[in-house]
């Protein structure tokens, strides 16, 4: 068995799975060792290497059936996991950004009943809520104290009761008997769902890029479908992305994130900015969007709304919990589903027989070492948005295409753990944060400029930035790293002219 035969396996599956012509399988070429390209018992450098591989090879795919020519792609495993944790590595005129990725509350606490919860924090109105129900003040010591009166799934309810984002501690075993669980057993990590008939999207003759003149508005948000929206800008699209200036933002993640965009902003609680966005959809092949569960329906922006408005769009949904069970309305990130379904607890337990230690009837919680359920999911989507471009090609019609951070966490479980030997003595850690970059980051690193915008609004010297180029190298039509807009109100809510 190669290293990459189960990436290759992988790969191979999820692109027959959706109907995709098995022939171009040959152009993809996964190299280096995914099972130590990082420090974990699961197997992220497969993950990684996979879900980046499917989405560069469907771009390869979608530029073979506009100019008649296929394209090798490549991935290397430890590039991918460097990839799948960009966040780590962008410099801006040479410095790494000051601000803390994670609000200083975000962590795991232990509970009354000997168990553990985890607080996301990270936006201000999600902190307080927190903290206006735990009545301490804003420190890691208070918020321990007030935590240990109270049950993990007490918490866990209240909490959600009041829309902020918590989540008990859980076993694999645990997670197995719960509701969600069962309602999400059997689903794939991507699904393509047709929802209404058109015709067959004409095809432009000689593009420079994959999905040059595709157009693609990005409703998204930290972090995963944000970074869908970046892997369609690099490989050619038009990406808009549109944020609300009422709504708190990230920036420490969003520069990363918008690389190759274009940003905007629409308030869609006034009836003129609805209007705007309504007049943008006319125009959009693919409407990116990653609210829950029709979050956007009422305002007439639900997947089949869509279709009528534009036949032959791609409506692409991410969701935390998936589409139905009792958790399908639930806010979640990365950090609350890795919690909630069981793999922190069973990293865990992994670390510690590598360590030699006994294993603890309830071990002390153990993140995962990047955040790969929001990237991987990500890179899904790509693949699921592209796979169905490629359909609206061949055969036509309207398309949505789903992601859930739960159903990719069953399919990253469904591929096994490794011996913790394996795990912790041959996997490689993570590159230190320093400045000037660790070599690795920056052998693999790429130099973009601040975007200008059309504004007019720039003023001062425009900035440089660093960042991980794309795992995915394509071997005729490279992706676009070019520009960056380094902030989210850069553009007008405006398409560019079609080439």
């Amino acid at each position: 068995m190669s290293y990459t035969s189960q990436s290759c396996d992988q790969a191979t599956s999820l692109w027959l799975a959706n109907d995709l012509p098995r022939e171009i399988l040959s152009h993809l070429k996964l190299s280096g060792c995914p099972d130590t390209a990082i420090n974990s018992s699961f197997k992220l450098g497969s993950a990684a290497q996979t879900s980046i591989g499917l989405s560069g090879l469907a771009a390869a795919y979608i530029l073979s059936l506009r100019t008649g020519n296929m394209q090798d792609v490549s991935v290397d495993a430890r590039h991918a996991i460097l990839d799948i944790s960009s966040e780590s590595w962008y410099t801006i005129d040479g410095q790494m950004p000051t601000a803390s990725m994670r609000d200083h509350l975000a962590a795991i606490y232990r509970t009354k009943d000997n168990s553990f919860v985890r607080l996301h924090t990270n936006f201000p109105h999600h902190r307080q809520g927190i903290l206006n129900i735990l009545q301490c003040d804003p420190t890691r010591e208070a918020v321990q104290a007030a935590l240990l009166q109270w049950n993990a799934d007490d918490l866990e309810d209240v909490a959600v009761e009041q829309k902020m984002c918590v989540t008990a501690y859980r076993s694999f075993e645990e997670w197995d008997k719960h509701p969600q669980a069962t309602v999400l057993r059997g689903t794939p990590p991507v699904q393509l769902i047709k929802i209404g008939e058109a015709p067959k999207r004409v095809i432009e003759e000689s593009p420079r890029f994959p999905l040059e003149g595709i157009r693609v508005l990005d409703l998204c948000r930290v972090l995963s479908g944000p970074v869908c929206g970046r892997t369609l800008a690099a490989y050619g699209a038009d990406v808009l992305l549109i944020t609300s200036p009422k709504l708190p933002d990230l920036p420490v993640f969003d520069i990363d994130t918008s690389r190759g965009k274009r940003t905007t902003q629409l308030d869609l609680t006034q009836v003129t900015q609805i209007d705007c966005l309504k007049e943008l959809v006319k125009d959009a092949d693919v409407f990116l969007q990653a609210y829950r569960p029709g979050g956007l329906q009422e305002k007439g922006f639900g997947p089949q709304e869509l279709a009528k408005v534009r036949p032959g769009i791609v409506c692409a949904n991410l969701t935390a919990y998936g589409w139905e069970g009792p958790w399908k309305h639930r806010r979640g990130f990365d950090s609350l589903v890795q919690t909630a379904t069981g793999f922190n607890w069973t990293e865990a337990e992994a670390f510690a027989k590598f360590n030699g230690q006994p294993v603890m009837d309830k071990p002390e919680p153990r993140a995962l070492p990047v955040q790969a359920l929001d990237h991987v999911a990500g890179y899904f989507l790509a693949f699921g948005i592209q796979a169905a471009i490629a359909k609206t090609i061949t055969e036509g019609g309207s398309w949505e295409v789903r992601v859930s951070l739960a159903a990719v966490a069953q399919w990253l479980r469904s591929l096994g753990q490794l011996p913790p030997d394996i795990a912790f003595r041959d996997g490689k850690p993570l590159p230190k944060r320093m400045i000037p970059p660790d070599p690795e980051v920056a052998a693999l690193s790429v130099t973009l400029h601040e975007a200008t915008g059309d504004k007019g609004n720039v003023q001062g010297r425009l900035k440089t930035m660093t960042a991980i180029r794309h795992a995915a190298q394509l071997s005729v039509t490279p992706v676009k790293d070019v520009e960056a807009p380094m902030r989210l109100d850069r553009h007008q809510p405006v398409w560019l002219p079609r080439v």
